[in-house]
Parts: C-alpha cells; sequence; structure tokens
C-alpha cells in the first residue's frame, strides 16, 4: 500500500501536474494541501476519470485538504479539529481506506512569530496532539500525513543557523514534534534515513530549487501497528523541477501487507 502526502499549492491551477504524477506514481491514498478551492470548485470529475475518489474539505482562496484513494471511495470519518468552535480553517480531515485511518492536515505556517498567528499555530497543535493521543488509544492503524510546517531538527533545513526564530523552526514548534513522537508515532521518512538531508520544499525564490536549499515540513507519521509494516519512504523530488510545479514535492511511504 502506497501512501503519498502533497501539498499542490493551488489544485486547480495545477490539476495537470496532479494527474500526471498520479499517473506516473500511481499511489493508493494521498493527502492533498492547499487546495485554495472552495468546496463547490474542487475538479472531483478529474480526479473520477483517474481512478481516483475522494473527499475534501475546501476553504475560498486559502487552506483546504482532501484525501485521494486509487479504485475505492474514502470513507469520510473526521473534518476539523474539535476544541475550538471559531476556528473556521480547512486544515484537517480524516478518512477510513482500505483497513487505514488516514489524517489529512495542513498546520499553520505561524508566521510572523511571535505574534498572533504563532499564538494560533501553537494553539491548533494543542487541539491536534489531543486528537492524536486519543487515535493512538484506539489501537487503529493510522497515517498523519501532510504539511506540518514544521522543520523538526537541524538536518531538515539547509540553513538551520539562518531559521532559529521562524515560525517553522522556532523551539516551541520543534517541541511540539517532539511531543508527537513521545506519544508513539513514527516519522517514516527519518526512520529509514535517520542521518539523510531530505527536503520535501523549495521556495520560489533566490533560486532555492536550483541551490538545493531545501526544508522538510511534510511527514507521514505512522502509529505502531502501521509502523511495523513501514517497507519504504521518500521524496519524489523531481516532480518540484517541472514546469508550474508547486513548491513542494510528494513524499510517500509503502506499507506491507498486513
Amino acid at each position: 500500500m502506497k501512501i503519498a502526502t502533497f501539498n499542490v499549492n493551488g489544485v486547480n491551477g495545477r490539476i495537470d501536474t496532479l494527474l500526471r504524477w498520479l499517473d506516473e506514481a500511481r499511489p493508493d491514498v494521498v493527502c492533498l494541501q492547499e487546495l485554495k478551492a472552495p468546496q463547490e470548485k474542487f475538479l472531483r470529475h478529474a480526479l473520477d476519470k483517474a481512478g481516483y475518489g475522494a473527499v475534501w474539505h475546501g476553504q475560498q482562496r486559502w487552506n483546504g485538504v482532501a484525501i485521494l484513494a486509487r479504485d475505492v471511495e474514502p470513507i469520510e470519518t473526521r473534518r476539523g479539529l474539535g476544541g475550538d468552535p471559531e476556528d473556521s480553517h480547512s486544515r484537517y480531515i480524516e478518512a477510513a481506506v482500505n483497513g487505514v485511518l488516514i489524517g489529512c492536515l495542513y498546520a499553520p505556517n505561524g508566521n510572523p512569530a511571535p505574534g498572533p498567528k504563532f499564538d494560533y499555530k501553537l494553539g491548533w497543535y494543542e487541539r491536534f496532539l489531543a486528537h492524536t493521543q486519543d487515535l493512538l488509544e484506539t489501537g487503529a492503524p493510522v497515517v498523519l500525513a501532510g504539511d506540518y510546517n514544521i522543520m523538526p531538527t537541524d538536518i531538515d533545513v539547509y540553513a538551520p543557523e539562518r531559521w532559529q526564530d521562524d515560525a517553522l523552526f522556532r523551539p516551541e514548534v520543534r517541541e511540539v514534534f517532539r511531543n508527537l513522537m513521545s506519544q508513539g508515532w513514527t516519522d517514516a521518512l527519518r526512520h529509514l534515513h535517520p542521518d539523510e538531508r531530505i527536503y520535501t520544499f523549495w521556495d520560489y525564490f533566490r533560486n532555492a530549487w536550483g541551490r538545493n536549499a531545501g526544508l522538510r515540513l511534510d511527514h507521514l507519521l505512522l502509529s505502531p501497528s502501521v509502523a511495523a509494516r513501514l517497507d519504504e519512504a521518500d521524496v519524489d523530488r523531481h516532480v518540484r523541477g517541472w514546469d508550474h510545479a508547486s513548491d513542494h514535492a510528494p513524499t510517500w511511504v509503502t506499507l506491507l501487507d498486513d
């Protein structure tokens, strides 16, 4: 079973890129972020034609998350996080696919930090951690895939000394990631590549892609029963070099049959 996450940075404007990658990579499940499309404008028909069922949580101009599944319809189990009825951002959706519970997230960026946006990020993660603890306690097989907007360690950023005060790398958010790990999740890519500099995002500015000045922001976290099935984990970094590409590249894992 191949499960991927891909921040598409505008699903309608980059639908050709998405379809090209789906045809090439043939993932079984895909978590998409930054749809930047309202609920009614999500291009479901194009994905149907490509053989993918979908559930999605859209939002006008910003945010937005979706879960795609090849040759099957995902069964939606949750839309949004609890704990803050005033939070209208489309940042989390959850669905069951072929016996695995998939959580797709697009965490807040949080910049500038400190400030209200950073406070919102930390509050959002507090609610997320409460939910992830509940998920673990069910004992269900779970994959949490998405753009976490956190670089967990120094080797996840091309120049850590330049990012110390950024909301993606401040001590508070790295502590959030450590707290996730301490709950019992496995960071799939880092588990299989413990010392390798692997990036999932390259900015459009300052020739970041050409210089390989990247960040690892996109993660797939596995519950214990899923981690026992982990076979491969990697990034389709070449997709970032395509014309009209997202600034993120697809990141994926493969799981052995249960």
